[in-house]
C-alpha cells in the first residue's frame, strides 16, 4: 500500500515516515500543502495522512481537492488543533478517520492494517464479481471438448500481462478470442484497439501504429496519434501479424521490450502500457526458418501461444453455432428450417472458411426461406475450394465469356503464387510484383467468388 504523507512538524513527519516504512508501507512524505498536492497529481497513492495546518494549502483543502480527483483514496486527517467542528466537517468531506496529536505510532499502525485487510477483501470480492461475470457472458461458442479446453485456458492466461499469439485459419475467431482475453483481463475497462497488417499499406503502417508529428512528412498538417498510444492502459490486437513489413519489425521489437516509441518525425520518447495480443493464420516459425521474420520478436510475441481448433474439427459445436446464429439474426424461432439432410450436408462439409463460412450460410439459409424456396441445393452442386480450371487450349465453340475467363486465369496466378509463398500476402505480392493492397482486393473478391459458388 502507497501513503502520501503530508506534515510540517519534521521530527513527527521523519519519525512516522521511518515506522511506517519499516512495517512495510511504501511512504512518500511533504511539510507543505501545495508540494504534497503536486506529489498526489503525479503519482498514485492508496492513502493519505495530512495535518490539518500545513502552509500554502490547509488539511482541509487537501481532503477536498483529493476526493474530488480520486474519490476511492482514503485519507485521514491528524491534527494538534481538535474541534468537534472540524472533526464533523472532515468526516462529511470523506475522512477515512480523524486523529487528534499527540498519538502513538502504534494507534496509526493499528488503523492502516484495518485498512488494508479491508482493501485485500474489497479487492478479491472485486476481482471474483468480474471473474463471475465473465464466466456468465462468454462470447465464444464452446460445446466441443476442443473448444471448452481452449476457452478454459484463455480464462487461466487472460488476467496476465504476458503477450499472446493466436494462430488459427481464416474465420476460426481470432479477433474474438483477442477480445475474449481482453474482456477477462484486468484491463477490460480500457481500450481494445485492433489492427489488421494486411490491408494497411506497408508505407503507411509506421505511422498508423506509432502516430507522427505534424510536418514529418507530405501532407502530415497535423499531428496524428497512432494505435499504440489509443491503446494505452488496455489491448493492442495485431491481426495478420504474419504480414508485418520487416523493416518494422525491429521497431515493434523495440516497443515489446522497452514500452516506449516515439513518433514518426519526433524526438520525444513515449512511454505506453499496452498489452499486446497477435493473430497468424500461418505458421510463425516457419516464416522465421525462412529468414521472413525476426526470431528475437518471434519469441516475444509466442510467450502465451493459443491455437483455435479448425472447425471441420470440431462440428460439434456446429448445432451449437447454427442456434447462435439464427438468434442473431432474428431467426430464433426458424430452426426446423435446417432439416435432418440439410444438416448431414451441413456436418459432412469441411468448411474451409471455418466459422466464419458457417455464419454467411446460415444467412443465406434465412434469406432463401423467406423466398417459399427450397434449401437443400446448398451444397449439392459445388463443395470444392478450388475454382475450376479452363484448359490452356480449347476450341473456339467453348471459349467462356471473355470477363470469365480472365478472372479465371487470374485465379490460376494468384493461387500459385500464395502457394508459392505459403499464403503470405507480401512475399506473394512480390512474385506478381503486385502492389500488396491490390493483391488484397483480389483475394477478396475471390473469396467472395467461392462463397457465392456455394449456393449456385
Amino acid at each position: 500500500m502507497k501513503i502520501l504523507l503530508l506534515e510540517d512538524e519534521k521530527i513527527t513527519r521523519i519519525s512516522l515516515t521511518n515506522t511506517l516504512r519499516q512495517e512495510g508501507f511504501e511512504v512518500d512524505n511533504s511539510g507543505d500543502g501545495q508540494e504534497g498536492m503536486n506529489l498526489f497529481y503525479q503519482h498514485e497513492y492508496d492513502l493519505v495522512i495530512t495535518d490539518l495546518r500545513l502552509p500554502n494549502m490547509n488539511g482541509m483543502e487537501i481532503l477536498r481537492s483529493i476526493k474530488l480527483k480520486k474519490s476511492e483514496t482514503i485519507v485521514i486527517v491528524i491534527t494538534a488543533y481538535a474541534t468537534v467542528e472540524t472533526a464533523v466537517e472532515a468526516l462529511k468531506l470523506g475522512a477515512y478517520d480523524y486523529i487528534t496529536k499527540p498519538f502513538s505510532p502504534d494507534r496509526v499502525i493499528a488503523i492502516l492494517q484495518n485498512i488494508r485487510r479491508m482493501k485485500s477483501i474489497l479487492d478479491e470480492n472485486t476481482k471474483l464479481k468480474m471473474q463471475v461475470e465473465a464466466l456468465a457472458s462468454s462470447n465464444i461458442i464452446a460445446g466441443s471438448s476442443s473448444m471448452k479446453k481452449f476457452l478454459e485456458t484463455i480464462k487461466v492466461v487472460a488476467p496476465f500481462d504476458y503477450t499472446v499469439l493466436i494462430e488459427g485459419e481464416s474465420g476460426t475467431g481470432k479477433e474474438m478470442t483477442a477480445r475474449e482475453i481482453h474482456r477477462l483481463s484486468n484491463r477490460s475497462s480500457n481500450p481494445f484497439i485492433p489492427i489488421n497488417c494486411a490491408v494497411i499499406p506497408e508505407s503507411l503502417l509506421e505511422s498508423e501504429l506509432f502516430g507522427h508529428e505534424k510536418g514529418a512528412f507530405t501532407n502530415a498538417v497535423k499531428r496524428h496519434i497512432g494505435y499504440f498510444e489509443r491503446a494505452n492502459k488496455g489491448t493492442l490486437f495485431i491481426d495478420d501479424i504474419d504480414d508485418f513489413p520487416q523493416p518494422l519489425q525491429v521497431k515493434l521489437l523495440r516497443v515489446l521490450q522497452e514500452q516506449e516509441f516515439i513518433r514518426v518525425g519526433g524526438t520525444e520518447s513515449i512511454s505506453v502500457d499496452v498489452r499486446i495480443v497477435c493473430a497468424t493464420k500461418v505458421d510463425l516459425k516457419q516464416r522465421v526458418n525462412e529468414k521472413l521474420f525476426r526470431e528475437d520478436l518471434y519469441y516475444r510475441l509466442n510467450i502465451i501461444p493459443l491455437k483455435i481448433p479448425p472447425l471441420r474439427e470440431r462440428k460439434d459445436d456446429i448445432p451449437l453455432l447454427i442456434d447462435h446464429f439464427m438468434k442473431k439474426y432474428g431467426e430464433g424461432e426458424k430452426s426446423e428450417l435446417i432439416n435432418k439432410s440439410l444438416l448431414d450436408q451441413i456436418l459432412n462439409y469441411e468448411w474451409p472458411g471455418n466459422v466464419r463460412e458457417l455464419e454467411n450460410i446460415v444467412k443465406r439459409i434465412i434469406a432463401l426461406s423467406s423466398t417459399g424456396g427450397g434449401i437443400d441445393f446448398l451444397f449439392n452442386e459445388e463443395k470444392q475450394t478450388t475454382s475450376p480450371k479452363f484448359e490452356t487450349k480449347i476450341s473456339n465453340s467453348d471459349y467462356p465469356a471473355f470477363e470469365d475467363y480472365i478472372f479465371q486465369k487470374e485465379n490460376e496466378i494468384i493461387d500459385w503464387a500464395m502457394n508459392k509463398s505459403d499464403n503470405n500476402i507480401s512475399q506473394a505480392a512480390k512474385l506478381l510484383n503486385l502492389p500488396r493492397t491490390t493483391l488484397k482486393s483480389k483475394l477478396d473478391r475471390i473469396n467472395n467468388n467461392k462463397t457465392l459458388a456455394l449456393s449456385k
